[in-house]
């Protein structure tokens, strides 16, 4: 098993997503917690599995994935992939037990395993941390998934941000979060809670992997 250093283009919500939402791991999770050890969830997260259509915009740009959640892992399909030195990873496999996260490029049958960091988390959970307010708006949709609006107030380190947010209340699943303050947003749609398989969340048979050592991406 080889060494080595590469630069993938950074996870978009790590470029645009507050700190404050990053610490929301998973949909049942109460914490995620960060420290020199890694990232560790407080609460087991084993029973929590679903599929959903994942998509995301920021800055003008709309991008869409496939998201499998199952219990302290999860794996996105990229649509178009994710661009890093060695070429495009068609699928991210997000692995908090083992504290990595897998790049899986297909055309060169290669898995760059490089450290779990704050960066990979997904903002899932219904309740946003270091929220001040929570006002109802009313009944809604999230394509064809019957929502309530809310309008969130968060406050951490001083920063204020206001969102809107739409919650699966029977499921209590976070479908929709749009900020008022900049342009972005995350949408799950379709989601179906349902078995997801193990092979999903494993690395591909008869590819190499690489335990690489990540640079931070270009500012630019």
């Amino acid at each position: 098993m080889a060494v080595m250093t590469f630069r993938p283009t950074r996870p978009w919500w790590s470029r645009h997503l507050p700190v404050f939402l990053l610490c929301m791991f998973f949909l049942s999770l109460s914490e995620v917690q960060a420290s020199g050890s890694g990232v560790r969830a407080t609460r087991d997260p084993g029973e929590l599995e679903f599929s959903a259509r994942l998509t995301w915009r920021t800055n003008g740009k709309t991008s869409h994935a496939q998201l499998f959640v199952k219990g302290d892992r999860y794996r996105i399909e990229h649509r178009g992939g994710v661009k890093t030195d060695l070429g495009y990873a068609t699928v991210t496999i997000v692995r908090l037990d083992k504290q990595q996260v897998w790049y899986i490029l297909s055309q060169r049958r290669l898995v760059m395993a490089v450290p779990l960091t704050l960066d990979y988390m997904l903002p899932l959970a219904v309740r946003l941390e270091g929220e001040v307010s929570r006002s109802l708006i009313g009944d809604a949709m999230v394509g064809e998934q019957q929502a309530t609006l809310y309008e969130v107030v968060v406050d951490r380190h001083d920063r204020r941000e206001t969102y809107y947010q739409w919650i699966d209340e029977t499921r209590q699943l976070l479908l929709k979060l749009v900020s008022l303050d900049r342009d972005w947003s995350v949408e799950y749609g379709r989601v179906v809670l349902s078995k997801q398989p193990e092979y999903f969340f494993e690395t591909p048979l008869g590819y190499r992997t690489f335990q690489a050592t990540e640079k931070q991406a270009d500012e630019g």
